[in-house]
This record gives C-alpha cells, structure tokens and sequence, in this order.
C-alpha cells in the first residue's frame, strides 16, 4: 500500500494544464476560483443592475484594493427551495449556504485558497434530500445539505511559471476539478446530481489530499488525484493516509486549446476508492466519459457516461446528454436528460431538468427550475415525480 501511494504520489507532481494553471488551483466551474470571477468569461455581460455594489459602493472599493494586493475573496449566501409532487415524504424542501472563500496569491507562481462554508436547512428535509424523501433515487438539490460549518477549502498551489504543470495539496474538494464540463456548477447551472459530476462516481466529501496535472503538448492533458476516502469537512483531519483510505482518479483529455479546457473537452475519467477499514464502505471503482463543445461561445451541447462496479456510488450505469445556452447578458438556460441503473435495484430511472438563469448582476442571479423523474426507483408505486425548484445567489 505504502509503495503504490508514492507511486501514485511521484506521478502526480508532474500534472495540471496550463488551463488550470490559476490562482486557484484546479479551477474549475464550482471551485472558489471561478465563483471569485464576475460573469461567465464567455460573454460582453449586459447588466440589468449594479446590485449589491450600488448600494456598498465602499465596500467593494476595499474589496477591490486588497485584490490588486493579491487578495480576494467573497461573502456569498445561496438559498434555495424545492416542491415535489411525490406521494411520500415532506413534499417541499428548502435551504441556504453562507459561504467565505477566496484566494492569497502569495509568490509570483503559489497562492492560498480557502472556502468556509455554513449548510442548513430551513424545515424538515435539505434539498440534496428531497428526491430520496420522495421515492425516487435522485439527489434533486446538490450540495444544498445540512452539514453546517465546513472547511472546503484551504489548499496551496504551486504553478511551473511557463504554465506546463500545477500542484495543490492540503484540504481539497475534488468535485472542484473531477469530470468536469462547463455546466456542473450547482451553484450556477443544473442541480440534479446527474448533470454534476457523474453520479456513477463516488467523490469523497473534501479532505486532505493532493492533485494536479500535466500538459500533454497543446491539446492533451491529464490530470489526477488523491484524497482522504473518509472525510469529514466538518471535522478536518491530518490522518488520511495513515489509515490507507483513500480515493484515487487520473483523467486523460482532449481540448481546442488549453485556455478552453472547460469550454472545449473530451475525457476519460477512472477512480478508485478504498473499502473502509470500519466496513462502512466497499471497495468501488469505476469510469466516466465526458464530450462537451461550446459552439459560437454559446451553446454547450453535452453526452456523459459512467459506470461503476460497487454499491458506494448512487448509480451503477447512468448516460445523461443535453445542452446549455449563454447569453450575451450572462444569463444563461439548460436541459438534461438521465438514464440511471443503480446497484441492486430492479429497472431504470429517467431523469430531466430545465433550469433559467436570470443574471441581475454580477451579485445577483435567481434560478427556477424544473425536474421530472420517471420510474422513480425507491418506489415503483409512483410512475413519476416533479420537483419545481427556486435558486438565488447574492454575492459581496
């Protein structure tokens, strides 16, 4: 075990593309980097409003002086409702997140990032919950849990100054950089579990752990992983590789450009997690595909695939496609389709979800939704469910 940890460890010093290169880290449309970054750096935003700026014009000019210092940082809150049709369970599900993350660029090429994160629900079931309460295997309102106070983050990156490799180590979420496309946001895109990172793979909660990757000439990269099986964000640890739980991923791509590796990119994605010493989980492993392509920086057509041999993950087989469409106004409006098979579970589960975007401003954007499962797979009574769902983001 100790030898193929540093195996593993020696190979992924050498990994990160120049796209990842960033003060973040492996930055990718959910990490503290892009949510630090106003607009969707597709569009010429047209904006509705100057909101909340307008209103703490002071404020924002300190923000603004401490991040030409190499400094910056947000305050953000995030709430969100959800109405289900289903015949069991609470039937409505809301909560928030209040979050304190951002970025110290230290030295010319290493920088410090962190994210402090508050999950709480308002009522009787959190939003990441609702689809389960309801019958169906879904998680209808990703990352929208009630875990309370978390570290998410706190790593630190190390770029090559010609941009060929990045390194990060420390407490990392590795949802932030694995199996990505440009709408896995759940905080700005889809919120259903199956249109974020694959739900065939079983992503530890954020933990100690390293990552990075490598250019592979001027289309090729890869990147790869190694993080703390068992985490616990809400009580950070420094023992993960004592224990020898561990979740590993390496992913190999192809991209237009290595400044559009997120905007233009096709990927194969394989994991592995350890069995927990406890017994509370089982060894799981699997793999993902991923093809996405902007078209004219406005539309992002998608097919995702992903299978996985355990009973960890909460799907066993899942395909999904659709698209996303920007607007010149950084709005932005998705459909999904998903078709699941979980693990020792008779039939399959289809799944969609159309979302709007509605960008006020940079600080402000309210999301309605729309979710149809059909066939729910914890309860065959029922031949379908909706979730009607309310996002809104608030930034300072």
């Amino acid at each position: 075990m100790t030898r193929n940890i540093l195996a593993l460890a020696l190979v992924l010093l050498f990994l990160t593309p120049p796209a990842y290169a960033q003060e973040g880290g492996l930055s990718g449309p959910s990490s503290a980097a892009a949510d630090l970054t106003p607009g969707d750096g597709l569009t010429d935003p047209q904006l509705r409003s100057n909101f909340p700026r307008n209103i703490a014009p002071g404020w924002f000019t300190w923000k603004d002086g401490l991040a030409e210092n190499g400094f910056k940082f947000n305050i953000d809150y995030l709430s969100l409702g959800q109405w289900s049709s289903s015949d069991l369970g609470a039937g409505e599900a809301g909560g928030g997140m209040l979050r304190f993350y951002g970025n110290w660029k230290a030295t010319e090429n290493g920088s410090l990032t962190f994210k402090i994160e508050n999950r709480h629900r308002y009522g009787e079931v959190a939003p990441q919950f609702l689809g389960l309460d309801g019958g169906a295997l879904s998680i209808t309102g990703t990352a929208f849990n009630d875990s309370e106070t978390l570290l998410t983050n706190l790593f630190w990156t190390q770029r090559d100054p010609e941009g060929r490799w990045t390194f990060q180590i420390g407490q990392i979420d590795v949802t932030d950089f694995l199996d990505l496309y440009g709408a896995v946001s759940p905080y700005t895109a889809f919120q259903n579990l199956a249109f974020n990172t694959n739900p065939t793979i079983n992503t530890p909660n954020p933990g100690l752990g390293v990552a990075g990757g490598l250019a592979l000439g001027s289309n090729f990269y890869a990147v790869g992983s190694i993080a703390d099986a068992n985490a616990d964000p809400a009580k950070p640890s420094a023992d993960a590789f004592n224990d020898g739980d561990l979740f590993k991923s390496v992913e190999i791509g192809y991209t237009s450009g290595l400044d559009r590796v997120y905007l233009d990119n096709v990927h194969l994605t394989f994991w592995h997690a350890d069995e927990a010493e406890d017994g509370s989980r089982p060894e799981d492993y699997g793999a993902a595909f991923s093809a996405a392509w902007f078209i004219n920086n406005e539309w992002l057509p998608f097919i995702r695939a992903g299978v996985s041999q355990g009973t960890a993950a909460l799907y066993e087989r899942s395909l999904s496609t659709g698209f996303a469409w920007y607007r010149r106004d950084t709005d932005a409006a998705g459909l999904g389709l998903n078709w699941a098979e979980a693990n020792g579970i008779e039939g399959t589960q289809f799944t969609s979800e159309a979302f709007y975007r509605f960008t006020i401003s940079p600080g402000l954007q309210i999301t309605p939704s729309v979710q149809f499962i059909s066939n729910p797979l914890l309860d065959p009574s029922q031949d379908s469910i909706t979730v009607l769902g309310l996002r809104t983001r608030i930034v300072f």
